[in-house]
């Protein structure tokens, strides 16, 4: 793989894109890419934040015209692509083909002659790292990742429960399958997601804020900016999105731990600013974005569910587990709102526990606790009974990526669906896992509260298992391979060690 460095003129575009017009778009990026004096070769690869799609997540992921609109603008400027592919994992237990499908990038593909990757079919390369303050000393991304020679970042500008905002350094997360995803996807999410900034760094970054997403980041509220953002460099462009919805990139720590690390600045000053639209502008049609950030607790009150959140464990204690669990109930509540409006009228009372929590929980007979998560802990009495809730959580050295597995949506749902059937008597349940996925906490509470299971949608079955038997097939025939892994290394392509600092 060869590094990237990041460049030495941080530069970020506004432009005004009032529609989704393809053609328009194209023409935006072209002239981006006249500007940054970039010239796409090799491999070229092109990562959108397809994290989920269809009626629920209508603006969820980066729209299939932007895709479009970036990918012609490349054939545009191509100067010797050896391949020009599509590549993304969506949202954990979804197989990426079920999104490309309903997200309209695979007529994307069709349309344009492109190549697609779904990173959870492909082999996992071992990057090393070897930088001060890491959480691990390696990564796991798939071979189009680590091998690609032109990189072009295309999330989509939202809000986050678990990082704040998600714009091109948040959209690293898709960069991982499964197993490794979920590995320290917990109170050290933003450390994470820094670490993964030295895989590779993007040559072009193009957001998509023709219609941006407010408060959560899998349903969020549509937020009509009429922008496109584009950059050569993440965390100046970041930073910029930052001051565009009045929030301080200091204050995100994915965004300011890799600018502090070297990758490019977070500082208005140090950034170059083109465009039809100033910052100015930009910023009044955000006024009062609303962003993510809100603690479990805050975020139930009023409802028939209440949330009681006590820290991480230690050896690593925060106030609060920002990148799991509690994240993603917030998200696991939106998506059954949407899915089922009587949601919240069905809902039985429910306490949920998170971390080590140590007060009291105001439960009366009858209503259901759920402790959430490896880390939950709790003693005290629930009705008559003493309840001791011990912590399962696993240190983090005890992870192995080389061993790490994940379960797919059936396995969840027979999991959760058993744990609660056999608690259905009992005050409490538990749940485990680090974290509790967004899907696995979707199927607990639509079990408990008897609304709609978005998995369980008719109209969608045949579609969904028709991606998900030809993901299974797909990933079998890897296992009989027997080379799940690799180790990233110059060797096959004769080049020197790949420097992946920031330089």
């Amino acid at each position: 793989m060869r590094a990237v460095r990041p460049t030495s003129s941080p530069t970020v575009i506004l432009r005004h894109c009032p529609t989704y017009d393809v053609q328009r778009i194209r023409a935006m990026v072209r002239e981006a890419l006249d500007t940054f004096g970039l010239e796409p070769r090799g491999r070229t690869l092109v990562k959108p934040n397809l994290v989920s799609a269809g009626n629920l997540f209508k603006h969820a992921h980066t729209r299939p015209e932007v895709v479009e609109g970036v990918l012609l603008a490349l054939k545009d400027r191509d100067k010797g692509m050896v391949d020009l592919t599509v590549g993304e994992r969506c949202g954990i237990t979804i197989p990426t083909r079920y999104v490309f499908a309903h997200s309209g990038v695979d007529a994307v593909v069709e349309r344009t002659g492109v190549k697609r990757s779904f990173f959870e079919e492909e082999l996992q390369v071992e990057v090393p790292l070897t930088h001060a303050g890491r959480l691990r000393d390696s990564l796991y991304v798939p071979e189009p990742v680590a091998r690609a020679d032109f990189f072009v970042n295309l999330p989509k500008f939202k809000s986050h429960p678990w990082t704040t905002v998600t714009f091109s350094m948040k959209n690293y997360i898709g960069i991982q399958d499964d197993r490794h995803r979920l590995i320290d996807h917990d109170h050290r999410l933003d450390e994470k997601v820094a670490d993964l900034q030295y895989v590779l760094q993007p040559q072009l970054v193009v957001i998509d804020a023709v219609i941006a997403g407010e408060g959560r980041m899998l349903t969020p509220i549509p937020r009509d900016l009429g922008l496109l953002v584009l950059g050569n460099n993440q965390p100046a462009i970041d930073a910029v999105c930052c001051a565009v919805i009045g929030v301080d990139p200091k204050t995100v720590p994915h965004i300011e731990l890799p600018s502090r690390r070297g990758f490019g600045p977070i500082d208005l000053s140090a950034i170059r600013l083109e465009g039809d639209v100033t910052l100015d502008e930009a910023k009044a049609r955000a006024k009062g974005f609303q962003v993510g950030l809100v603690r479990v607790e805050k975020y139930f009150e009023g409802t028939k569910i209440t949330a009681y959140a006590g820290p991480p464990p230690e050896p690593e204690r925060t106030d609060y587990c920002w990148g799991g669990c509690p994240g993603a109930i917030e998200e696991a509540v939106e998506i059954l709102r949407l899915f089922d409006e009587s949601f919240d009228a069905k809902s039985p009372r429910l306490h949920v526990v998170f971390g080590n929590y140590q007060g009291p929980i105001d439960a009366k007979e009858g209503e259901k606790v759920v402790f959430i998560g490896d880390c939950a802990q709790w003693r005290g009495r629930l009705g008559d009974a003493p309840v001791a809730i011990e912590s399962t959580y696993q240190p983090r050295e005890t992870k192995d990526p080389r061993t790490a597995t994940a379960d797919d949506i059936y396995a969840k749902m027979a999991q959760v669906g058993g744990k609660l059937a056999l608690a259905a008597r009992q005050p409490f349940v538990r749940l485990h896992g680090c974290p509790v996925s967004v899907a696995e906490q979707v199927l607990a509470l639509a079990f408990l509260s008897g609304s709609k299971n978005p998995y369980f949608e008719k109209t969608e079955i045949v579609a969904f298992n028709k991606a998900y038997v030809t993901w299974r097939a797909k990933m079998a025939a890897k296992r009989l391979t027997g080379a799940p892994y690799q180790v990233a290394g110059p060797a096959r392509r004769g080049e020197a060690k790949p420097d992946l600092g920031p330089g």
